[in-house]
């Protein structure tokens, strides 16, 4: 059995999908209900990450985990105690999903005291471990939402500065190889979309897929700045804006891991816009 933590997001909805349409039992982690049901066969459990205690019974039988990397925090408990108490309950292999940062600006707090700590718990676990480090991710667009739905524009800033975001769905595939097939152990997959995409472009691929014009607004990064702080820590904020205006060499450039595991390139932002165009109608 699987252990898919995160079971409601951008990632893990479609991880559970692949792992249920490849024939894996598996058991989807979440802190809230779902919005939707989860595929036949699935077992959706809620879970308190800050109580050891209601995570016990979730490992029983499990033989793998897929664990996100959100960042710890007050309210959760340590990634090594999460994973130890998985250890008790059988569970030897863990895929971690971090992120591209650890390696190209370790020193960030956008990864704070979390991602590169989080790794060196998974890589010294005893388990059999798999990271994989995606950059941006195409989802990050659904924050131009709501302006697409009531004035289909979209403002953003360095418009013109290209980064290989990457569709979720695609990690999740990688995801779920690694936690059920062979040759994955002690791999780390750095994931990436198939080309440079730019904020400009990203929107003119929305506004393909409504049919209707999409005005693109280019931003300051001031501007960006004081939009990003109403929901972002000021250091995360620095951070997001130094990639997005001055990515360096690693940061854009192509992976070919996807196509690798997968078989198939990866998905286009395009092809993304359009299975997700309803949140923009």
């Amino acid at each position: 059995m699987i252990v898919v933590t995160g079971a409601t997001g951008n990632v893990g909805r479609p991880l559970v999908q692949a792992l249920a349409a490849a024939g894996e039992q598996v058991t989807a982690v979440s802190r809230s209900v779902p919005d939707a049901p989860v595929p036949e066969g699935v077992r959706h459990r809620q879970a308190d990450l800050a109580d050891p205690e209601s995570l016990r019974p979730l490992f029983d039988g499990a033989d793998a985990l897929f664990l996100h990397d959100t960042g710890a925090g007050a309210h959760l408990l340590s990634p090594r105690d999460i994973i130890d108490v998985a250890k008790a309950g059988g569970v030897g292999r863990i895929v971690l999903l971090s992120s591209q940062g650890v390696a190209t600006r370790p020193e960030s707090a956008s990864h704070g005291s979390t991602g590169g700590s989080i790794e060196d718990i998974v890589r010294q676990s005893g388990m059999d471990w798999t990271i994989l480090r995606p950059g941006g991710f195409d989802s990050n667009a659904y924050a131009w939402a709501e302006s697409v739905r009531t004035r289909r524009t979209v403002a953003a800033p360095f418009a013109d500065i290209g980064l290989p975001v990457i569709d979720p769905a695609d990690i999740a595939e990688v995801a779920a190889k690694a936690l059920y097939e062979d040759g994955h152990a002690g791999q780390v997959h750095e994931l990436t979309g198939p080309t440079l995409s730019t904020p400009r472009q990203r929107a003119e691929a929305i506004g393909d897929a409504l049919g209707e014009p999409v005005r693109f607004i280019e931003q300051t990064r001031d501007e960006a700045r004081a939009q990003m702080l109403q929901f972002m820590p000021e250091p995360v904020v620095e951070t997001t804006l130094d990639i997005l205006g001055e990515p360096t060499l690693a940061e854009q450039r192509i992976s070919p891991a996807v196509e690798q595991i997968l078989g198939r390139a990866p998905h286009t932002f395009a092809d993304w816009a359009g299975r997700h165009i309803a949140a923009f109608r």
